[in-house]
């Protein structure tokens, strides 16, 4: 099936916004689609970046083609930052609205997005999930070569993949010179992959990768602001600076990465739960972004001499949902420590252990247990609270 055909979660606004996504997550798909009338320019046509370039009044010029309240899509917007003070002032004086695609935030949030405040909403469109996908959804590709809708419809999705890699280190840190140390940065990137779904050992990585602390932090910022990773906060209230918890670092995609760790062939037990972990966080934010799903989202670990935990912990209003993933097939009690412990917080309406097996059910003591297809119905069906 052609990824045209597969309908999105991203609701169309009826205000200018910023689309961020990685590349080939089906930005431009989608906003052709909606916007078919739209004047669409696209940076990645080098001849009219380089005239943007040499002469940014062209940008202007061109915009003033869109007759006035009009719409323009604008592709790969974070290549020419500096554009965006046209855009308000088209904004303001003709009344255009646009729709500013990106598959980056670091230039932008370096040099002016902020120009836009107020003016222009923020949305993030992610990997399809299952919902979108419908027949075509499959736990086990996903999990192995992920959902990016560029690698989902490729006929070898694994070559995909690899090449996908390959370009983002070529057209998307080395092109847009975000590191110096590129050789440096590729080894990163699978020690970074293998921390997925752990929490963000800084001085750990700098040893493995051989380059400073300060140097992997910048590695996990372009990470994240390239938008190939989230770093998810502990949820941690009134707790002194020093028992702060570090983050926890995950991939965006499943598939990523593997990829990125060179990984073929079936997925291995001792990977398959960071992986099926790592995919319930996209279900959650893919699906928060658009359905007010939550306000905040966190992991919980109540004190680092503590070695409980709960995979993530949602707050919307004043209650509380914590949610536990574990991959194995067969169900057992002592999946339900952290949500037993967790059950004390004020404000807790649900708690869900998500594993690997078929059936779902509630436990004794109000704990719901369900598969991977129960969580999706419920997130369609924004069904997740009670």
């Amino acid at each position: 099936m052609a990824a045209t055909t597969y309908p999105r979660l991203t609701r169309q606004p009826r205000q200018s916004f910023f689309l961020l996504g990685v590349r080939g997550v089906g930005k431009s798909t989608w906003a052709r689609a909606q916007f078919p009338d739209a004047l669409c320019i696209d940076l990645l046509d080098e001849a009219r970046y380089q005239d943007y370039l040499a002469d940014p009044s062209l940008f202007a010029a061109d915009l003033q083609t869109a007759p006035p309240g009009g719409w323009v899509m604008v592709d790969e917007i974070q290549r020419l930052p500096n554009l965006l003070n046209e855009v308000h002032r088209h904004i303001e004086d003709r009344h255009l609205n646009f729709a500013l695609l990106g598959s980056s935030a670091r230039k932008l949030k370096a040099a002016g997005v902020n120009l836009l405040a107020g003016r222009a909403l923020h949305k993030t469109m992610h990997p399809l999930t299952p919902g979108e996908l419908g027949d075509d959804f499959d736990l086990e590709a996903a999990l192995d070569t992920g959902t990016i809708p560029l690698v989902w419809v490729a006929g070898e999705r694994r070559q995909a993949l690899e090449s996908y890699v390959r370009l983002y280190l070529r057209e998307e840190v080395r092109a847009e010179g975000l590191v110096r140390n590129l050789p440096g940065f590729a080894r990163f990137l699978p020690i970074a992959a293998l921390h997925h779904g752990q929490v963000v050992n800084i001085s750990g990585i700098a040893r493995d990768c051989g380059v400073a602390r300060t140097t992997v932090q910048g590695y996990l910022d372009i990470l994240e602001d390239t938008l190939l990773s989230i770093r998810l906060p502990a949820f941690q209230p009134r707790l002194r600076v020093r028992e702060r918890r570090h983050p926890k670092l995950y991939w965006v995609d499943p598939g990523l990465v593997r990829a990125v760790k060179k990984l073929h062939g079936p997925i291995a037990p001792e990977e398959r739960g960071a992986l099926l972990e790592g995919w319930i966080l996209h279900l959650l934010r893919a699906h928060g972004g658009e359905g007010g799903l939550y306000d905040e989202l966190h992991y919980w670990a109540p004190h680092p001499a503590n070695r409980t935990e709960v995979d993530f912990l949602l707050r919307r209003g004043g209650e509380l949902a914590a949610i536990e993933v574990k991959s194995q097939p067969r169900y057992h009690t002592g999946m339900l420590q952290g949500l037993r412990v967790i059950g004390e917080l004020p404000g807790m309406a649900r708690r869900v252990l998500v594993y690997g097996g078929r059936r779902s059910f509630q436990t004794g003591d109000g704990i719901d247990v369900w598969s991977t297809d129960r969580l999706q119905q419920a997130l369609t069906e924004n069904a997740l609270w009670p």
